[in-house]
């Protein structure tokens, strides 16, 4: 079964706080690939603190959805799954 909207929320939901890698597709070939912390979550967005540009940037869930962002937890955290 095929991962929903809402279930990608609440998975989004259980690691705030929690350290990510991500992968965000640019277009054209181009991918950002960076580490932060997940934030804050919305109804239609999340944001993330990314550390190296000591800024914050956001994506919808839709994105994960679509593989347009992927999102791996980081091993140090208690939990460890793939979004």
């Amino acid at each position: 079964m095929s991962p929903n909207l809402a279930t990608i929320r609440d998975r989004v939901e259980l690691y705030k706080g929690s350290k990510v890698r991500y992968r965000a597709s640019k277009g054209r070939r181009k991918t950002e690939e960076r580490m932060g912390v997940i934030v804050e979550t919305y109804p239609h967005l999340f944001t993330m603190y990314v550390e190296s540009q000591q800024s914050t940037v956001s994506f919808s869930y839709a994105e994960l959805l679509t593989k347009e962002v992927e999102v791996e937890i980081l091993p140090d955290n208690k939990k460890l799954i793939q979004l």
